[in-house]
């Protein structure tokens, strides 16, 4: 078998391939596994058939994996640990899946065969889950691996306009001598390691990578270059009337503000269950900071968000499409979208920032990788 020119990635919990696109640039993503069939369509439909395993990852047989892995990745599901769930954490039955994918660490382990590097995405719920304690499991049982970690926090809107923070934690084989160009220092601090990161780590007992990861080099695409012209899905007049309704006084005076104003602006807006004296009540939130809110697969009523568009002291308010929705996380236009406006939402919802992940791949991963890979050359 002739040699390969990248590093080969395993894409766990797969979802529409996000991951894939941005690993693409440092590695060869030559394995995949999900096991929502709509996903798996879109993801076969983006990138063939050939790698991608359909099914539980608790089914996954080893033997079918392939060898030398050099990074796993798992984007595993965040329900249990997002705010916007029931906080069940790593015992609930849709994050606790983690473990399956543990399971099947453990065997390459016994195999002869572990990844070099694994990354864990997940949302920032994850950092207090059960009082932080879902986070020192995770680091125990990747120690037990025979692994050391540390976890970034970083926000797409760094480079994209999308609020949407997510906490990845990056662990290496225990005997690899990391670079120094890799690590955070008191004199030159990462900035990804935030206030939250750093509070959570406090209750680690393993020890903590300290891991650095260069700012984004160039500033997010304007939130206007991302919305679709061609869309005239426009709200009518009843719609108007009663998202006034369900606006706070604060919200409301903010856009009166701005329709008194011959301006164009682009906003957007998302609903939210709001407790006020003691009544639980649904209000429109709106944004015209140049960020959309994070994007969420489409059930509940706060997960879809719309444009709102103030023009010659005029509103219009329309849904954010699914090509708005890839658009927001950074996937190129050439995206095969899934059959559906409901489908091409949650495939946007569930995934995660494709810059992101390129730019954490090129920086980190990658290195990574070739540290490791010369440093068993230098054994031999």
């Amino acid at each position: 078998m002739p040699p390969r020119d990248k590093p080969i990635a395993l894409e766990f919990f797969a979802g529409g391939g996000l991951a894939r696109l941005g690993l693409c640039d440092e590695f060869e993503v030559a394995w995949a596994n999900d096991v929502d069939a709509m996903k798996c369509r879109t993801w076969r439909e983006n990138f063939g058939a050939k790698g991608l395993v359909e099914g539980d990852v608790a089914a996954v047989e080893v033997d079918a994996l392939p060898t030398r892995p050099a990074l796993a990745w798992a984007s595993f599901p965040c329900q249990d640990l997002s705010l916007a769930g029931d906080r069940a954490g790593l015992t609930g039955g849709r994050s606790g899946t983690l473990f399956a994918f543990m399971a099947r660490l453990s065997e390459l382990k016994d195999r002869g065969d572990p990844p070099k590097v694994v990354v864990l995405e997940n949302v920032k719920g994850l950092l207090n889950s059960h009082g932080g304690q879902d986070l020192a499991s995770i680091f125990r049982a990747l120690q037990d691996l025979g692994y050391a970690a540390g976890c970034l926090e970083i926000d797409s809107s760094w480079f994209l306009p999308q609020s949407r923070p997510r906490i990845f934690i990056i662990a290496v084989r225990q005997n690899l001598e990391i670079p120094t160009a890799l690590l955070a220092n008191a004199d030159r601090k990462c900035m990804f390691e935030t206030p939250a990161i750093l509070k959570a780590q406090t209750i680690l007992s393993s020890k903590v990578i300290k891991w650095y990861l260069p700012p984004p080099a160039s500033l997010p695409i304007p939130l206007a270059d991302l919305f679709d012209t061609t869309d005239q899905s426009w709200w009518n007049a009843d719609k108007l009337a009663s998202f006034r309704q369900q606006l706070s006084d604060s919200h409301r005076a903010r856009l009166d503000a701005l329709l008194a104003k011959p301006d164009r602006h682009i906003g957007t807006m998302y609903r939210r269950i709001r407790r006020e004296n003691g009544v639980k009540q649904q209000r429109a939130e709106i944004r015209f900071d140049g960020k959309v809110g994070c994007l969420r697969t489409p059930a509940g009523g706060s997960s879809r968000q719309f444009w709102l568009v103030v023009e010659d002291r005029s509103l219009k308010i329309r849904p954010i499409n699914p090509r708005e929705a890839m658009r927001l996380m950074g996937a190129p236009e050439s995206y095969i979208l899934p059959r559906g406006t409901l489908a091409g939402l949650k495939v946007a919802g569930d995934g995660v920032a494709v810059p992101v992940v390129s730019w954490l791949s090129k920086h980190l991963l990658a290195p990574l990788i070739a540290c490791a890979s010369s440093q068993a050359s230098a054994c031999l």
